[in-house]
């Protein structure tokens, strides 16, 4: 059967939930090889097994922590060489997203990025897309060399299926660019308790309408009885009533939750860029006309600071 090759997103050995998903979609590929690199690396072996990788290529070195994307790049292309996989699979983040481009450039392949679903098929694997503000769905394949394919978080479920997880080291040759961009410091980001926006399973947003940063309360004592992450919309942000990291949108954060909730969101096409491919979407707003309700799967007309607060007490009701 075909190999995989998997690219392992991990902090310290500790395995993000977009890597096991990406496990679960390259099963359906072939066998999954996961690509772990830097600090920790051969301690996410045991959490890749145990969800389908049969063998790990790991490689801990400090150009890894020092410098931005090259040596990751490096490293991914001397595991290319070796596996001579049927498809390269890469979490969609930002950082990813620039990690796959550089492989498929240095490799001559062609690249998809932002799959929200995958499939074989008799030329290559297939990719699902929703393009336009969810307006169409587009499914693709790479025409030309080895796929290389990015996915958005939340694409595909976490499953386990034990597998061999055989840990082998990788041997990595840095290029001359890799140590062209130097990182110079590192700040923790502020814990707030509540799941990462991007990989969340559920998000709540809300924009011009919650009118100031201390009505943001309300939001959050939504999301936080449903165990979800705070987004909010560019005008939101722009405003300065939330950060900018919790922005959804094509100049902010791009989400794809099983459930993503609107309040006060008008649903502009710059907000409708950065969670179209929700599963959910619920729309809270008090005006009837408001495009995001052409994309919803539920929509409440009203006052957010009258539904959302009563959205709470009967999460709350229920959770007792």
């Amino acid at each position: 059967m075909a190999e995989i090759l998997v690219y392992v997103d991990h902090v310290d050995g500790a395995v993000r939930k977009p890597t096991l998903e990406l496990l679960t979609l390259a099963r359906r590929l072939g066998e999954p090889v996961a690509v772990a690199l830097g600090n920790g690396a051969a301690d996410t072996a045991a959490t890749l097994a145990e969800h389908g990788a049969t063998r790990v290529l790991t490689a801990e070195a400090a150009e890894f922590a020092d410098y931005l994307v090259v040596p990751k790049v490096d490293a991914l292309q001397a595991a290319y060489e070796v596996v001579s996989p049927a498809a390269v699979l890469v979490p969609s983040s930002a950082e990813g997203k620039e990690i796959a481009a550089r492989l498929a450039v240095r490799i001559g392949s062609g690249i998809i990025t932002d799959a929200v679903d995958l499939e074989a098929g008799d030329e290559g694997p297939v990719a699902t897309q929703s393009a336009f503000a969810a307006s169409y769905t587009t499914k693709s394949r790479v025409s030309k060399g080895t796929p290389v394919i990015t996915v958005k978080p939340n694409s595909a479920p976490v499953e386990a299926a034990p597998a061999a997880g055989a840990v082998e080291s990788l041997a990595v040759s840095f290029g001359a660019l890799a140590t062209g961009t130097k990182v110079t410091a590192r700040t923790p980001r502020e814990s707030t308790g509540r799941p990462e926006l991007t990989e969340a399973a559920i998000v709540v947003s809300g924009g011009r309408g919650v009118n100031g940063a201390e009505n943001f309360a309300v939001i959050e004592a939504l999301a936080d009885s449903l165990g979800a992450a705070v987004g909010a919309s560019r005008a939101a942000v722009d405003a300065g009533w939330y950060p900018h990291s919790n922005q959804v949108g094509q100049t902010g954060k791009s989400v794809s939750p099983q459930l993503y909730i609107a309040s006060g969101i008008s649903g502009a096409i710059q907000h409708r860029a950065g969670m179209q491919t929700s599963k959910t979407i619920v729309a809270i707003n008090k005006d009837a006309e408001a495009p995001i309700f052409d994309l919803v799967d539920y929509g409440v007309v009203g006052d957010l600071f009258n539904v959302v607060p009563q959205l709470t007490a009967e999460v709350e009701a229920r959770k007792g």
